[in-house]
């Protein structure tokens, strides 16, 4: 893909990072280096990069990996966090959660106390339909620690679960996808209702492809609203393109692609965001 030319500063919220070498995706090689390669292209100047699934599994390890596959690129590092609990909803969800106890691999509570005071891990992340919610006592953790939490949320965990388990809590919370993941849009625009309610809650524009939902987020949430491309599964390039051809105030593309990320996930910031 050709570089774009645009005269905005972008940083992303939401790319994967691989940490097996060498990694293959439907037949295509990706490493950290083509990944840094094709942010460039966009003309994104830094990114928020996690894990990829480990299901039944500890994140440590692949956490590791990912902040020292950071160290001099782009990236800012995100720990990927589990736990016990059934997102499902519903009374037998609730009865199996009344009983969940963590196992050996669920992240514990010393576990985000570490992560929050090493100076490689800015954030978390989080897919509930994979790895399960953490218990009480990790949320108080991350509570204490009051770093931001990027939650995988669509179908399988929809805004309104999140509401229920995550968004009265008082760190910030980034629903990715809208809220919406994979295309849905009456839940993305059950997200953007939701912004009304939760003052540390924000949206991620990875894989959201509806301009509706896009325009309609930007206009009535302007601070509220962080870009994310979704690489490397989406190009970054594409998830520009995205933004850029909205019907929006420059002033308000600007949000999105440099002051909202830089406000809520302070190691993105450059001092032209103060």
């Amino acid at each position: 893909m050709l570089e774009l030319e645009h005269r905005f500063r972008v940083v992303d919220v939401h790319a994967q990072l691989p940490v097996e070498e060498p990694v293959t995706a439907r037949g295509r090689a990706i490493s950290p280096e083509k990944l840094e390669r094709e942010m460039h292209q966009a003309g994104v100047v830094a990114a928020v990069v996690f894990p990829g699934p480990r299901e039944g599994e500890s994140y440590l390890r692949a956490n590791n990996a990912v902040a020292r596959r950071s160290v001099e690129r782009p990236f800012v590092a995100f720990a990927r966090i589990n736990g016990p609990r059934d997102p499902t909803g519903g009374a037998t969800a609730r009865l199996r959660n009344f009983g969940a106890s963590r196992k050996d691999w669920h992240t514990a509570p010393d576990d985000i106390e570490q992560y929050a005071y090493d100076d490689r891990f800015h954030g978390f992340k989080i897919d509930p339909t994979c790895d399960g919610l953490p218990d009480d006592d990790v949320l108080d953790q991350l509570e204490d620690v009051g770093l931001p939490l990027i939650v995988h949320a669509g179908e399988g965990f929809p805004p309104g679960a999140a509401a229920e388990t995550l968004l009265d809590r008082s760190f910030p919370v980034v629903l990715s996808h809208f809220g919406g993941y994979p295309l849905n849009r009456d839940l993305m625009d059950e997200a953007i209702d939701t912004l009304d309610s939760y003052d540390d809650c924000y949206l991620d524009t990875s894989f959201v492809r509806y301009r509706e939902q896009l325009e309609r987020a930007v206009m009535e949430h302007p601070d509220r609203v962080l870009f994310g491309s979704g690489a490397p599964n989406a190009h970054p390039n594409v998830a520009v393109m995205e933004v850029l051809t909205l019907d929006v105030p420059e002033d308000a593309m600007r949000k999105v692609f440099s002051k909202n990320p830089s406000r809520v996930v302070a190691a993105l910031a450059s001092d032209s965001d103060d």
